[in-house]
């Protein structure tokens, strides 16, 4: 629907881009509508996206890379997803320092812990997260972190092991107020999914307050969480605005100043050094 989209943007009026800071392009329910999607996308006024590998084989990390290379607009995140941490193994980390070459890659992950759903054993999603950090900052890259119901210990094992130098964000950030100071005094980005628009939200709202204008990103998680009205259907990076006009409203920001705060943000942290 690009003109409901569409719509949105005009009541924004002057907000002529915003980045989509994290989708699954590879994912089997977008990978085969890929060009109908990016034309969407730009419609809305979605000027740039960036695409996460991470779930399941190495293989959608390497269609991942292989779609950002083939179109402008799209660029990169390799890694492997806490779900799919037990087989974070040597071999795959140097598959993905290989994929990482790539001028289109611009971030490792996402990596993370998840301790709501369990799919991988804590260890190896421990183990995995600091190999994770070990990696970005060798190559010199920002890291994308997937946290749920693990503040406490991300933040740890970050402590631990050491922030990368280029940074990092906690994707799709589903914790409360306090954690969300947390992560920002740590240093971390933090982006705010179509979960803003939920009415049940109340945390995450809270916590959308609270996050300085420097430190904010907006994502779809495409085809995942997809914003009201249109939650349970598929997710799409078109319908990033819903989130960015449902920010602006928790924050009582005026919705063009608040997406181009978001877009330099989104360049400090993707963009290497020397095109900053």
């Amino acid at each position: 629907m690009p003109e409901e989209e569409n719509a949105i943007r005009n009541r924004l009026r002057d907000v002529f881009t915003i980045t989509d800071s994290h989708c699954h392009l590879a994912d089997p329910r977008l990978r085969d509508d890929v060009a109908a999607i990016l034309d969407r996308a730009a419609e809305a006024g979605v000027s740039r996206l960036i695409a996460v590998g991470a779930i399941g084989s190495i293989e959608t990390d390497r269609l991942t890379v292989r779609i950002a290379e083939s179109g402008a607009a799209v660029f990169a995140a390799v890694g492997v997803h806490p779900h799919d941490a037990k087989d974070c193994d040597a071999t795959r980390l140097e598959q993905l320092r290989d994929l990482a070459a790539s001028a289109r890659v611009v971030a490792i992950g996402e990596s993370g812990l998840d301790f709501h759903y369990m799919h991988s054993p804590r260890e190896a999603q421990e183990n995995a997260l600091r190999r994770h950090l070990e990696l970005a900052n060798e190559l010199q890259k920002p890291i994308v972190i997937h946290c749920r119901d693990a503040e406490a210990r991300v933040l740890e094992i970050v402590s631990e092991v050491g922030m990368p130098s280029r940074g990092a964000v906690i994707h799709c950030f589903t914790g409360d107020a306090d954690a969300a100071r947390r992560f920002v005094a740590a240093g971390f980005y933090i982006s705010f999914s179509g979960i803003l628009t939920f009415r049940s939200a109340r945390a995450v709202q809270a916590a959308a307050i609270v996050v300085p204008e420097d430190r904010l990103m907006v994502e779809t998680d495409a085809p995942y969480l997809a914003p009201e009205p249109l939650r349970g259907k598929r997710n799409e990076p078109a319908f990033v605005l819903r989130t960015l006009e449902a920010l602006a409203r928790c924050r009582g920001a005026n919705p063009a100043l608040l997406a181009a705060a978001i877009e330099a943000n989104v360049t400090r942290l993707f963009s290497p050094e020397d095109d900053v």
